[in-house]
């Protein structure tokens, strides 16, 4: 068997993913290279409960080198640009030649993308971002917050919603609930709208017995710092005293430059095997475009969410795939569409939500009730992420296994 070179952009959910899984399943002999240009993971997940102090920096991050199995071999560098036709990447540490190439880019933020944005908001959608707003959270005292999706795609539906919540809880273990009048605004017709309307109305409900102003259907134009106001298409101004966004998100330079996304910035693959038209490179997570079954307005067509449940499934078929590839064996792992995703709802509750994003004629998503179980299983996802390998992180993961047995919904890892 000739040995081959594998390339990961990105040490993201779907990069370490894939890297630990192809380490698994191929001997010796064959390279491995995650490229990233952090030396450090974060967490992302765990970034609301930094913005509500509930977390540390250090407690939700870790050298990106503990968290790979012996075998991958992890370049700290940025990706420069990908030669398609010589089978190579360029990086500032020098050039990688590959026999197989694996996007895990994720997306950007562009907050400058909507005038006045950048300017004027702070999200809880980076690291450093949550951190500054634990303080802005800390040191305000009454007044107007909005929390605003200012443009559609953006990763982890669920994340506007929990941290409206948590924010809301935030004031209130304050005994400023009173002071604060909260709103979610958002360009979507529902919250979740890919999930379908019955969970769309489960957690516009949870929303509103917080005392959350939901306002649907609101697409952001721009924001004026100076006044302290919010521009929406089509719809009255809105003024703020604190305001939290969702930035708009686009597919990463380096993918845009190498012609490998469509006409929205994204890499379009094969939704079963994720495989771009490029043959032996595949892209994973946030960075892909996947059309599922199902609209959710007669001219937008339904997309798979950008999400790290995602991100780890796809990068096992992808793996899988590739070992099978190299080993000369038939490629039969196919990506089948299902998820889930816990939503935080504060006080240490949270709701879960499950089902097949691939399902006829349109995702088929069943919905738990709010309780402290799920907000368990967040922290045990969490310290199992986070975990080195070995026998604590294998204990984490059969106690997951069991848990999500127990309550009847997949969350085998």
């Amino acid at each position: 068997m000739t040995a081959q070179t594998i390339v990961i952009l990105g040490g993201g959910v779907g990069g370490l993913v894939a890297a630990n899984e192809l380490s698994r399943r191929l001997p010796r002999g064959h390279r491995i290279v995650l490229v990233e240009r952090s030396a450090r993971h974060a967490f992302a997940p765990s970034f609301l409960w930094l913005m509500t102090g509930e977390r540390r920096v250090e407690q939700i991050t870790r050298d990106l080198r503990a968290l790979v199995r012996r075998g991958v071999e992890v370049v700290q560098a940025e990706a420069l640009s990908i030669d398609l036709a010589a089978g190579r990447v360029d990086t500032d540490k020098g050039a990688i030649a590959y026999d197989h190439l694996v996007l895990a880019l994720g997306a950007e933020l562009a907050p400058e993308t909507i005038p006045g944005l950048a300017e004027a908001a702070r999200t809880f959608y980076t690291l450093d971002g949550a951190e500054r707003l634990r303080s802005d959270l800390a040191s305000f005292t009454g007044g107007s917050v909005a929390v605003v999706v200012s443009a559609l795609p953006y990763k982890c539906p669920g994340a506007p919603h929990e941290g409206a919540m948590l924010i809301g809880d935030f004031f209130r273990q304050r005994g400023l609930r009173g002071a604060v009048d909260l709103h979610l605004f958002t360009p979507e017709p529902q919250p979740m709208p890919v999930a379908g309307p019955e969970l769309g109305l489960a957690v516009q409900q949870m929303l509103e017995r917080r005392g959350i102003g939901f306002h649907p259907s609101h697409q952001l134009t721009a924001v004026d710092p100076g006044t302290r106001e919010l521009t929406f298409a089509g719809r009255p101004s809105v003024k703020y005293d604190l305001l939290v966004a969702i930035p708009p998100h686009r597919g990463p330079r380096l993918v845009r430059e190498a012609g490998l996304t469509n006409e929205a910035g994204w890499v379009p693959v094969d939704r079963r095997t994720l495989a771009t038209r490029h043959e032996r490179v595949h892209a994973i997570g946030d960075v892909t475009a996947i059309p599922i079954p199902g609209r959710w307005r007669p001219d937008a067509p339904l997309m798979l969410p950008k999400a790290g449940v995602f991100a780890h499934g796809q990068a096992l078929v992808v793996a899988r795939r590739i070992a099978d590839e190299i080993a000369g064996r038939a490629a039969e792992q196919e990506f089948c569409g299902d998820g889930y995703c816990m939503l935080e709802a504060g006080d240490d509750l949270a709701g879960f939500a499950f089902g097949d994003f691939f399902a006829e004629p349109s995702p088929r998503i069943q919905l738990r009730r709010v309780g402290r179980a799920w907000h368990l299983g967040k922290l045990l996802f969490e310290r199992w992420w986070l975990a080195p390998f070995g026998v604590r992180r294998r204990a984490l993961e059969l106690a997951l296994e069991l848990g999500g047995r127990a309550h009847g919904v997949p969350l085998t890892l």
